[in-house]
């Protein structure tokens, strides 16, 4: 019976939650955080490819096999220098004279330099340049860069095919992780924001994995290499080479620490953007008709301006590191050019070895300069990879654990035993509500917005996990039940009719995938989609975007309550499904609704009163608090809060009957046809008399 008095039902009149101040900074609400740290970033980050280890080994073992290939071959092209230098300075000399008496001769002319060149040189006298013996070297030394060439190209080859892997079964874990995050995650958090860490980051990340990891094996091996081959050549000059090593380091230190936290900002910043541009595109018919097109766009320059002095930033200062290494690059050549000279000069080394250890100086400072270009694309990859690092260290739902299952199909008999809920531990929302809803009952919920109605439900479906009580389907804690198992005896037709890009029949085969034709047919004629669905082109082949645009709201409802219907769930939710249709819809719609709630517990939340008169059951919150509960006639009768709420949406009850009447009857009498205007808008005024709240 009616009841206006305190119940043992109480309910917070704040149905909104309030993210926190960490929470808002995690969904992109205020200025970036400092950066984890970068190491545990960067083990965490390769460690991804420990599982293709052997894939690893031979990229490793062709980088290794390419690099002491490019190592040794200027020690071998210097041999081609010395083969030339002493066909030069043998040309010039007497044919069949002896070396030593020349070099002798030499020095007591006072020409000790000459003497000194000539006795590190393999000078023949008489005799030229011996170009077959250069023709080998030039010949070796070329398909030593062939080959190293060849490794290079099939360890690039296996590395992009071992990455795509990488970052193939790190969309499935983000894709499996977001399966699991509990609907507070994404409440508090724009959908752009997480896409753009599900996409740009992860391809961000992708993009350093494939170039950045060969290129420091490489670039590592390298500098060892070299640094080997400059100590044998001359000891003297590696250490002077050496010099740029420090110096390499506090820069790449200094500028690759204020990049890093740069291009955090960058990608946070993107989340931004995208998320912004996800809105303004998603609610474009709203902006239009409150005319809000300069507001979103200059939202739009405000983000966008952020992010463009946040890469300008990140690529200003990162940009810095390559010109400073070159600098030191140069320098450091400078110094050996000029050493080398010298030592050539007085005979200490040959001219070939000079050769080699210049091109080796400068070798030796090429991948120092790429290892800090590569720190920074390392510091970009780091900054995304630790944006996907977070989503999948997100706190997930609380694992189920299962205990029991239920048949195919239950009764529904639903009980509220004592529930209580917050959203904040300090915030009650919900407190001790207790109801029982019967097997094949309609259960209505009505009241003021924020009043709680949504998050009851929701608690139904364990989107939010409640703190106290137990909720009961057909005498199991829903606890005890996995979320799947729960799901799927529950369907759920929503305010907003979301159809997913496809066929028509496509939309409504979703409430159960092994549906037949002839099966989705059924339930769209038991839901009035058939009446419309024959008036088009294609029929049920008809193909609609993901907002489906090709059709009305009121159509878009209908397909969605088809949907639910051919799921045929033990229990029911309706959340406001006729709030965004016309009155003429409306009773379509309600008509659909009907059969759908046939046999089945059915929770039914509505703002429209008209739609909740043959519910068995009829709960009224209000200011936090379920004030009454009994059925329509009950209600009204006590003339209590309901009664007030009827009164101020109708006047004129019986006028309205006939129009809803008449609608049927014209539907009925011409299935495949459009609604005639006998019902137009001054009649629904004069009639119906309902007002929009």
């Amino acid at each position: 019976m009616a009841d206006d008095t305190s119940t043992e039902t109480v309910v917070s009149a704040d149905d909104e939650y309030i993210p926190s101040g960490e929470e808002l900074e995690m969904s992109g609400g205020t200025p970036p955080r400092k950066a984890k740290h970068f190491w545990p970033s960067v083990k965490r980050l390769f460690g991804l490819m420990t599982s293709e280890k052997l894939g690893l080994i031979n990229v490793v073992a062709l980088v290794v096999g390419s690099v002491v290939l490019t190592v040794i071959a200027p020690k071998v092209l210097g041999k081609a220098m010395d083969v030339v230098y002493s066909g030069v300075i043998g040309a010039q000399l007497p044919t069949g004279a002896d070396i030593d008496d020349i070099i002798a001769g030499a020095r007591a002319q006072g020409r000790d330099d000459f003497a000194d060149m000539l006795a590190t040189a393999e000078v023949v006298p008489g005799q030229g340049i011996d170009f077959t013996a250069l023709g080998q070297i030039i010949i070796a030394v070329l398909l030593m860069y062939l080959v190293a060439s060849m490794l290079m190209w099939a360890q690039g080859y296996i590395l992009n095919a071992l990455v795509m892997r990488v970052v193939y079964r790190l969309r499935e874990d983000i894709e499996r992780k977001i399966n699991r995050l509990p609907l507070r995650y994404f409440d508090t958090r724009q959908r752009g924001d997480v896409m753009s860490r599900v996409t740009n980051d992860v391809d961000n990340i992708q993009q350093a994995l494939q170039q950045a990891f060969s290129q420091l094996i490489q670039s590592a091996l390298t500098i060892i290499g070299i640094g080997v081959m400059m100590f044998i050549v001359s000891w003297q000059l590696a250490l002077l080479a050496l010099i740029a090593l420090p110096l390499s380091g506090l820069i790449a230190g200094v500028i690759g620490t204020r990049s890093q936290k740069l291009f955090k900002a960058q990608w946070k910043h993107t989340g931004d953007v995208n998320g912004h541009v996800e809105e303004s595109f998603s609610g474009l018919d709203i902006v239009r008709a409150f005319g809000r097109d300069e507001v979103m766009l200059d939202e739009f320059d405000r983000r966008n301006e952020s992010l463009y002095r946040a890469s300008a930033g990140a690529q200003f200062v990162s940009g810095m590191i390559m010109p400073s290494m070159q600098f030191v690059s140069y320098l450091s050549y400078v110094l050996i050019a000029v050493a080398g000279g010298l030592k050539v000069a007085t005979g200490q080394m040959t001219l070939g070895d000079a050769t080699a250890f210049i091109q080796y100086s400068r070798e030796f400072s090429q991948p120092i300069s790429e290892m800090a270009g590569v720190a920074n694309m390392l510091q970009s990859g780091v900054a995304s990879a630790e944006r996907t690092f977070e989503l999948l260290d997100a706190e997930e739902e609380d694992p189920d654990e299962v205990s029991r299952t239920l048949p195919p199909r239950t009764p529904g008999k639903v009980e509220f035993s004592a529930v209580s809920f917050r959203y904040a531990p300090e915030t009650p929302l919900i407190e001790e509500v207790s109801f029982t809803a019967e097997p094949g009952h309609t259960v209505a919920i009505v009241g003021p917005t924020g009043a709680g109605k949504t998050t009851l439900v929701n608690l139904v479906m364990r989107f939010y996990e409640i703190t106290g009580g137990t909720i009961l389907l057909d005498g199991n804690d829903t606890r005890d039940l996995s979320r799947a198992d729960l799901r799927s005896h529950v369907g759920m037709v929503l305010q907003d009719a979301w159809l997913f890009e496809g066929t028509i029949a496509d939309n409504i085969r979703y409430g159960r995938l092994d549906a037949s034709d002839e099966e989705v047919v059924e339930a769209a004629k038991a839901t009035m989609v058939d009446r419309f669905v024959r008036q088009l082109p294609d029929g049920y082949d008809t193909v609609i975007d993901s907002d489906g645009g090709s059709v009305s709201a009121g159509e878009r409802q209908l397909i969605t309550i088809a949907r639910a219907f051919l799921a045929d769930p033990s229990l029911l939710i309706l959340d406001e499904a006729t709030s965004s249709v016309d009155t003429r819809t409306e009773v379509l719609v309600q008509q659909a609704m009907a059969a759908l709630r046939t046999d089945r517990t059915s929770f039914v939340i509505a703002h429209r009163l008209s739609t909740i008169r043959d519910a068995h059951t009829i709960l009224v919150m209000e200011d936090g608090a379920i004030v009454e509960h009994g059925d329509h006639d009950e209600l009204l009768a006590a003339g209590g809060a309901y009664h007030r709420l009827y009164m101020s949406q109708f006047r004129g009850e019986d006028a309205e009957e006939q129009f809803t009447t008449e609608v049927l009857a014209e539907a009925e009498a011409e299935p495949g046809a459009p609604l005639s205007e006998a019902a137009d808008a001054d009649s629904l005024d004069a009639g119906s008399g309902e007002e929009r709240a």
